[in-house]
């Protein structure tokens, strides 16, 4: 009787080992992709192109919407998603908050992808008469950085202003209410809010800020899936080829993907950058400096190495650029 049992109880542990297993090889061979309301990714998505390259990898891939840079890269840091794409800023507090990122590449500069609002009927006319204002953006995104460096070139310091922390849609609801005097915000809520809103750029990024679009991947993920990562980056750089040739189809296609008019988005296609591209060491300087200033105006606790966090790439994706 005691054999008996003994073999079914082995027989059990076999069959769960089995099914472990099983788990943990599904989970290998899946992709958790994070995108936002815009850019390349979201039409990567649409294409449907990623998906069918992935399945002769056998690899399934999964889509999750984040409302900004922030909030994807602590899905990332929490293990939620695998790669992502946010703006220059949001891998400098993730990267300070401990998260084991790696940067995979970038898009071109699109620094008027970004700006400065304020309401039609403002009294204010620049960037100095924002001194002892309401600023409200999204804590760690992209547009952050935008401010600070608007700021300096100013002559302001960033204590002169009063800043609060939204979200795009609660900062959109503030600054519609009159709550606050300026709004820091990225396309396509940007191109919104200048069209539906009659909002008037105060400064966007041009001649301060490049606003790159850094595409990046979980350390462990990218070290062991190189061909996956070579296979994004493949297609992304594909559809952002596409997409620079054709925005009025590019427009069409995400109008009703982001809820807006194909006008807005068109503003918001052709004022995007194109063109993935590996991390050369002049983006890594200028990412750095960023990470040094937001360590300067303590926004981050310690002191980062933005080169100690690139991705290194196979040979085949390196010889491919």
């Amino acid at each position: 009787m005691r054999t008996i049992t003994l073999r079914r109880s082995l027989v059990a542990l076999f069959a769960a080992a089995i099914t472990l297993g099983a788990i943990t090889q599904a989970q290998a061979e899946s992709l958790r992709i994070g995108y936002q309301k815009y850019g390349t990714l979201v039409l990567l998505k649409a294409k449907g192109s990623l998906e069918k390259r992935l399945a002769e990898q056998g690899v399934q891939v999964q889509w999750t919407e984040f409302p900004g840079g922030p909030q994807l890269l602590e899905g990332l840091n929490v293990g939620a998603i695998d790669f992502g794409v946010t703006g220059e800023t949001p891998p400098v507090f993730a990267q300070a908050a401990g998260a084991d990122l790696l940067y995979v590449a970038n898009e071109p500069a699109a620094p008027g992808s970004e700006a400065i609002l304020v309401p039609k009927d403002s009294p204010i006319t620049s960037v100095k008469d924002l001194k002892g204002k309401k600023v409200v953006l999204n804590k760690g995104s992209n547009v952050h950085y935008l401010l600070v460096r608007a700021l300096e070139d100013a002559g302001l310091k960033y204590s002169d202003i009063q800043v609060l922390f939204l979200a795009p849609a609660d900062a959109r609801a503030a600054f519609e209410r009159g709550s606050v005097d300026a709004w820091v915000i990225w396309d396509p809520y940007q191109a919104a809010a200048e069209k539906q809103l009659q909002a008037r750029t105060l400064r966007d990024g041009k001649g301060i800020v490049d606003n790159l679009q850094f595409y990046l991947a979980t350390k462990p993920y990218a070290e062991k899936h190189p061909q996956v990562i070579q296979t994004l980056i493949e297609e992304i750089r594909a559809v952002g080829e596409w997409s620079k040739a054709n925005p009025g189809d590019v427009a069409k296609q995400v109008a009703p993907l982001l809820g807006l008019s194909e006008e807005i988005s068109l503003t918001t296609v052709k004022r995007q950058g194109y063109g993935a591209q590996l991390i050369t060491p002049e983006v890594v300087a200028a990412q750095q400096k960023i990470a040094d200033s937001f360590y300067q105006l303590k926004l981050i606790p310690k002191p980062l190495s933005i080169k100690d966090v690139i991705w290194t790439p196979p040979a085949k994706v390196a010889t491919a650029q």
